[in-house]
């Protein structure tokens, strides 16, 4: 069973950046989820998916995973893009889309 390393991405509902510092660790699917008869839940077998934890560094997070024997792929950071906009730029003359409510 593998698991996965990596960095989450902020919320884009939300200007700061909470959770976003944190490296996770997480466990793959091993078995196809189910769904049950009755009341059509999906369950699965597997409760290593329901593990999920949290390390300050990615060095912390790869020597969990190696002291304990577990094989992890890391999924690198995704730093995001500031993209600087002017407010009178909303305004210009030259506007390539006319500007309308």
């Amino acid at each position: 069973m593998t698991a996965r390393i990596y960095r989450p991405a902020r919320s884009a509902t939300q200007s700061g950046k909470g959770k976003s510092k944190q490296w996770v660790l997480v466990h793959e699917q091993a078995t196809p989820r189910s769904i049950e008869g009755l009341m059509g839940y999906t369950s699965s077998a597997d409760t290593r998916q329901q593990i999920r934890l949290s390390f300050e560094t990615l060095e912390a997070a790869e020597a969990y995973a190696q002291k304990n024997g577990i094989a992890y792929s890391v999924q690198p950071a995704h730093e995001p893009t500031v993209k600087r906009v002017s407010y009178p730029d909303n305004f210009r003359h030259d506007r390539k889309a006319p500007w309308t409510h």
